[in-house]
């Protein structure tokens, strides 16, 4: 086959176009540029490069002759046949030449690749007699995880996990092996690299390593500063190569919906499993910090038949014949955890059925939520400013999440304080002074909703966490208590960060019967359903406060992405419920 090749590359390479007596016809109106075309008068060309790219190899030495197109009025160009012109003869010529040589390289290619592949089946065939086997002399080798590298230098260890990168040169092969825990690099040489196995291995293929953890070098670079130099190895799990290769799959510069088609696969990548492990870290981080200033966590249901930020956000479903909704948030339950329990706080993921698609919106998010008794709403500003510092400070404790931090957002810092505590009221007068209009490009008056863009502006231009209070009553939730000194204004809280927006929402909460039965009635809300929750204010009231925390949005602004779905195992937004 390749000796076939070479011959036409060779006979292609050789074809010119010259004089001769053979004439081959064209007709640029009923022409058809074909092989089987004869090029007779009858049955002619419809170009001249056609009939040349059709009929150099058996009519090298063709004349042409051509009926052009009918043009201008009746009898202007004559539709019959005459020679071509020597212009577009030379032309055509110029052009078919270049194509010849196009089509020799393209040949001189194709036996490269045949010869290429010939050689690889022969090696690959070769290869397939190479066997090896442990050395049962050598040391026994410890299982570990590749967390627990460092601790192992210098003994004989089995690591196993998934080929992530892969590098082949002479004689040698270098894996980064994950796990999960970490990463490691490997060194298969010698005969390791001669086996079927090392000569087809793929990215993603699962494989048992064994072998002595060595440091490397100062100038080299591996994880951790060493490697491990393999005397033996066993595929567990062979990956696909080819088209089906997970980086074509999953490319960098895929489309979005792809990416999240195959959210399974792209988990897989540096960046978003380091978002992951981050994510992970900060959930540790704010139980500790609540275990230190001493909250109780519960775990409140997801199944509820009350709402809390309003009808349209519920998602209903049908409980053994009786309406029911995913629950919004969990503040209700926990406000009747404080009698008996004390402070509290949950980590339950909670449901807007909300039809937005802004870059910090999700169907499904993971909601960090506390009540305390017997506080005000200084009391709660300082213990949320206390809660976040907090957590950000044991997250960035962890040597490893600080660098994972680093490497997503290098210039993340943990947040100065106090927080800047801004009013509404100041928000606003904030938002004309600077210009920045309300949604209907007007400047912004007390009772406006402020937009989200005006809101994330007002953040990033002043650059430190904000806590803007005292909303207007009807911008707020029904249970939210009414500012004493400003009938108007609630005692609540948005918490805002820069590059994000707001983080948290809080208040302190209706405590008096009477006054929580008239905010029923105002936003059209039957009590009965809410008996469990209105009993809070008839069997002991307290003054009492709480807050939510979105934790996508903390991530996003701790790890600087662009939107919330990008810290979210699987998110859900409107249109996506999968995978």
């Amino acid at each position: 086959m390749a000796e076939e090749m070479k011959i036409l590359a060779s006979s292609a390479a050789n074809l010119t176009v010259t004089k001769t007596t053979d004439t081959l016809f064209i007709d640029e109106d009923i022409g058809v540029d074909a092989p089987e075309t004869p090029g007779t008068a009858e049955r002619p060309f419809r170009t001249l490069i056609g009939a040349m790219t059709h009929t150099h190899r058996f009519q090298p030495d063709a004349k042409f002759k051509i009926r052009k197109k009918s043009t201008g009025p009746r009898g202007e160009t004559p539709h019959a046949y005459a020679p071509v012109a020597k212009a577009a003869l030379k032309k055509a010529t110029n052009l078919h030449q270049a194509n010849l040589k196009k089509e020799a390289k393209k040949a001189e290619l194709n036996i490269k690749e045949q010869e290429a592949k010939a050689a690889k089946d022969a090696q690959l065939e070769q290869a397939k007699k190479v066997v090896i086997v442990e050395d049962v002399s050598k040391p026994r080798a410890v299982a570990i995880k590749l967390r627990d590298t460092v601790k192992h230098r210098g003994a004989r260890v089995v690591v196993r996990g998934w080929v992530h990168r892969l590098r082949v040169q002479k004689n040698l092969v270098f894996i980064t092996l994950r796990d999960g825990t970490g990463y490691l690099q490997c060194l298969l040489s010698g005969d390791l690299t001669k086996t079927y196995d090392a000569l087809t291995l793929t990215v993603e293929t699962t494989i048992a390593i064994y072998g002595v953890i060595s440091p490397v070098p100062d100038e080299n670079h591996a994880p951790d500063g060493h490697e491990l130099h393999a005397d033996y190895f066993q595929v567990i799990g062979k990956a696909p190569g080819g088209d089906d290769t997970i980086s074509n799959i999953v490319a960098p510069n895929a489309d979005p919906q792809t990416k999240y088609d195959n959210r399974h696969l792209v988990i897989r990548g540096d960046v978003v499993s380091s978002v992951l492990k981050v994510r992970a870290s900060v959930l540790r981080a704010f139980r500790k910090s609540y275990e230190d200033l001493g909250l109780l966590e519960v775990t409140p249901p997801c199944m509820v038949q009350t709402q809390v930020e309003g009808g349209s956000t519920l998602f209903e479903f049908n409980y053994y014949g009786e309406k029911a909704y995913l629950t919004q948030s969990s503040q209700l339950y926990l406000e009747t955890c404080l009698p008996s329990l004390g402070d509290v706080f949950c980590v339950q993921e909670s449901f807007r059925a909300e039809r937005s698609l802004t870059r910090r919106h999700l169907s499904e998010y993971t909601h960090i939520e506390a009540e305390l008794a017997f506080i005000t709403f200084d009391d709660l500003l300082n213990h949320l400013e206390e809660v976040i510092c907090r957590t950000i400070d044991y997250t960035l404790a962890d040597p490893l999440i600080k660098g994972k931090i680093a490497e997503l957002n290098p210039k993340f810092n943990a947040p100065e304080r106090p927080f800047i505590r801004m009013t509404y009221a100041d928000a606003i007068n904030w938002l004309v002074e600077n210009n920045i209009p309300n949604e209907e490009g007007e400047p912004h008056k007390f009772g406006d909703d402020i937009a989200e863009a005006a809101e994330r502006k007002m953040t990033d231009i002043v650059a430190r966490p904000i806590f803007l209070t005292k909303f207007p009553v009807k911008l707020k939730a029904f249970y939210m208590k009414k500012d004493p000194a400003d009938l108007r204004v609630t005692e609540s809280v948005d918490c805002l960060m820069p590059g994000v927006g707001e983080i948290v929402g809080g208040s302190m909460r209706m405590e008096n019967l009477e006054e929580l039965m008239g905010a029923y009635a105002r936003v059209g809300i039957s009590p009965n359903p809410y008996y469990w929750f209105t009993d809070q204010r008839k069997y002991g009231t307290s003054p009492h406060g709480g807050y939510g925390i979105g934790l996508e949005r903390l991530l996003a602004w701790i790890c600087d992405r662009y939107t919330v779905k990008e810290c979210s195992l699987y998110p859900r937004w409107t249109g996506r419920c999968a995978p």
